[in-house]
């Protein structure tokens, strides 16, 4: 059977690093539009967004990301799906998290499941947490989860069969390694996650992408893809081509992704595929 096309998601910048980091990390508007450019022309079809304050600082500020998602519009158009994340960082509490995201009420969010539901025995985090998942569908926000573990992956199967995460094609991202010593992932940590996801009845039409970190990334994403997952991949976490070269942009680990694609005949999702198949395919 056909895999479906990959989706590919650019992740240009995350919370914490900065242009100390690399000089090549958009963090304001015009240098984010430059590589939501660069990265659709590599083979992305979704944007993984965070903005910054004057100080580089994470922010959740609708403000600001009006401000960012209007250059990545003025730049390519609807050419890319772009998703605000909803991340804590350290700095904010899963109140304020939801309200910025009310507020803005994006095309696309990324929701840590264990930042807004750590425990699903707490009744009333799973309520404000289920009433921000309505407010997503009545708006029509594509909704992409992030899992960190197999614990989560569990989590996320009982609130989905509880109602309290809305019927339709799941949709979860997998971060590999996140709590590996140095941070460093690899392929075999994608098993764990499987294993979980098939104790869903519907495990067969999740929409799962994965992300890692450190100089395996582009294999991560390479073995994600060869069983029919999606990936992202960018200076979130990661700063190295797979050679182990410092990459010299966020497009050239799209295109690392986008030629492990290639290689399997499996086609890239643009971003109206991509639309169609988060919309429960």
């Amino acid at each position: 059977m056909a895999l479906e096309p990959a989706i590919l998601t650019v992740a240009p910048n995350g919370a914490r690093r900065t242009t100390g980091d690399h000089a090549a990390l958009p963090v304001i508007p015009a240098t984010l539009a430059e590589t939501a450019l660069a990265c659709r022309d590599a083979g992305a079809a979704m944007i993984h967004l965070h903005v910054r304050d004057s100080g580089q600082r994470h922010s959740l500020d609708p403000g600001l990301y009006r401000q960012a998602i209007e250059a990545i519009r003025e730049a390519v158009g609807d050419d890319l799906i772009v998703q605000a994340t909803s991340e804590a960082a350290g700095i904010y509490q899963a109140p304020a998290q939801l309200a910025a995201m009310r507020a803005l009420a994006p095309e696309a969010v990324s929701v840590g499941l264990r930042e807004f539901v750590p425990d699903d025995t707490d009744r009333d985090a799973v309520a404000d947490f289920a009433a921000f998942l309505a407010f997503a569908e009545e708006n029509r926000m594509l909704v992409q989860h992030i899992l960190y573990d197999a614990t989560d992956v569990a989590r996320f199967i009982r609130l989905r069969a509880s109602g309290h995460i809305p019927a339709g094609r799941a949709h979860a991202l997998f971060v590999l390694g996140r709590y590996s010593q140095g941070q460093q992932s690899a392929p075999a940590d994608l098993a764990p996650f499987l294993a979980a996801m098939q104790t869903a009845p519907d495990h067969a039409n999740w929409l799962w992408a994965v992300c890692a970190f450190g100089a395996q990334e582009a294999a991560c994403a390479a073995r994600a893809l060869e069983l029919s997952g999606h990936a992202r991949v960018g200076f979130e976490n990661n700063l190295l081509l797979a050679d182990g070269s410092m990459a010299p942009d966020n497009a050239s680990l799209v295109a690392q992704a986008a030629a492990a694609a290639s290689a399997l005949d499996r086609p890239l999702a643009n971003a109206a595929t991509a639309r169609q198949m988060m919309r429960n395919g």
